[in-house]
């Protein structure tokens, strides 16, 4: 159930403010090297200017125990340009546009351990993703069969280069995977005998 929780939106102001307290949700639900949270509390904070930046915090009690937020990503930032590259470098230049070319970039969907398997993460995507204008969402997420994943898949997402390292993770892969906006809801009825990602795989 998840009646008790309460989603706030932060405006880029108060996020940067909140750095701190959503790097704990962060921490707890990843578990990094205690050494790359000086790094990620930076990038946080210069995300917070990009293009349409949203931020919404699941709230239970008056603590954060979960918390996503994107932006519209465009030329010229890292991870729209890193992942551009590595897909032109895997002969996929011709689906750069057709994925990135007018993206919600997804940057970061996190829920407190004990907090998951409650539907919070999924309720922070849709709600993130909401009555945007954008052709397509896009995001990262670690390989391999993980719940945040099955997540995604569920939601509408396919992988359109797997595994992909970033630079200076090269023993950290990741999927890239991306969804045609609006999301698709779990229970939506999809054509007999294909998969539900086909117009994407082709």
């Amino acid at each position: 159930m998840i009646d008790d929780i309460e989603l706030r939106e932060l405006s880029p102001a108060a996020f940067a403010h909140a750095v701190p307290a959503l790097l704990e949700v962060y921490t707890a639900a990843m578990d990094p090297p205690p050494g790359q949270l000086p790094g990620r509390a930076a990038v946080m904070r210069g995300h917070a200017h990009y293009p349409d930046f949203r931020c919404l915090v699941a709230v239970r009690e008056e603590r954060a125990i979960g918390f996503a937020y994107a932006f519209h990503g465009t030329e010229g930032q890292w991870w729209h340009d890193v992942v551009t590259e590595g897909m032109r470098s895997r002969g996929l230049g011709s689906r750069v546009r057709r994925h990135l070319g007018d993206p919600w970039e997804i940057a970061e969907v996190h829920v407190r351990p004990e907090a998951q398997n409650r539907g919070i993460g999924r309720r922070l995507l849709y709600a993130l993703c909401a009555d945007r204008p954008e052709r397509t969402a896009v995001l990262s997420t670690r390989t391999g069969p993980t719940p945040a994943r099955h997540l995604y898949r569920s939601c509408g997402f396919v992988e359109v280069m797997d595994p992909f390292s970033f630079p200076g993770s090269p023993d950290r892969p990741f999927a890239i995977m991306v969804a045609r906006l609006p999301l698709t809801r779990p229970d939506a009825r999809r054509p007999r005998g294909r998969s539900p990602w086909w117009p994407w795989t082709g």
